[in-house]
């Protein structure tokens, strides 16, 4: 794969989109675009001509609001026209935006991170934060050496309230709701390719590498 090759990363919540974004990034010197990310970048831009409710995307985040198809659409197709090849990750989140993305740029690899959702269930609600320093633990995968103690600064691990089953399992009826579409958009036109995520970062990504390659 040619340092100019675009590639969209779909998965739910849990599904391990980040890791795998960043592995794959740095194997063949892509960007990383994620829609976090370009948002935040651009928290300032001037969106007044739009005639929203805002004139900022940072002033939508500040209030806690969804920023607008509109505003979120401009800021992702302008980091992705900085790249020379990228690695889309958290957009699109729905057809709306897909239709979009497809008129604004071609992709070379659309690729779904597949999970089971017990298991996303048992990711997310596992991960652990030190109140002190934000240390990132997982129970299961990643635990510490002393249970609820942070190895770095032997503060208190807690859970944060978006990492609780019942938050977990609304974070996921929303992707199913919004975002499943958008991975059956990309495989009725024939484009998804299905990479499993279960197994640990090194199996997955291997899996990547050798989907993407052969």
């Amino acid at each position: 794969m040619s340092d100019d090759h675009r590639v969209l990363l779909l998965g739910p919540p849990g599904a391990g989109k980040g890791t795998q974004g960043d592995r794959i990034a740095d194997r063949y010197d892509l960007d990383v675009i994620t829609t976090g990310d370009a948002l935040r970048n651009n928290k300032e831009m001037d969106i007044s001509e739009l005639g929203l409710e805002y004139d900022t995307p940072g002033a939508y985040m500040d209030a806690g609001e969804l920023v607008p198809d509109a505003v979120v659409n401009e800021i992702v197709v302008t980091a992705l026209a900085d790249a020379d090849g990228f690695v889309l990750d958290g957009y699109p989140r729905n057809l709306d935006q897909a239709e979009y993305l497809s008129e604004q740029t071609e992709l070379d690899y659309v690729v779904f991170l597949d999970v089971p959702e017990a298991e996303l269930v048992d990711r997310l609600t596992g991960r652990r934060v030190c109140d002190d320093c934000g240390a990132t633990f997982h129970v299961d995968f990643d635990p510490p050496a002393e249970q609820g103690v942070c190895d770095d600064c032997g503060g208190e691990l807690v859970q944060r309230e978006d990492d609780t089953e019942e938050t977990v399992r609304e974070r996921l009826r929303v992707y199913a709701e919004e975002t499943e579409p958008v991975v059956e958009h990309y495989r009725e036109l024939g484009s998804l390719v299905e990479v499993s995520g279960e197994g640990t970062p090194d199996d997955v990504f291997d899996r990547f590498v050798d989907v993407i390659e052969n």
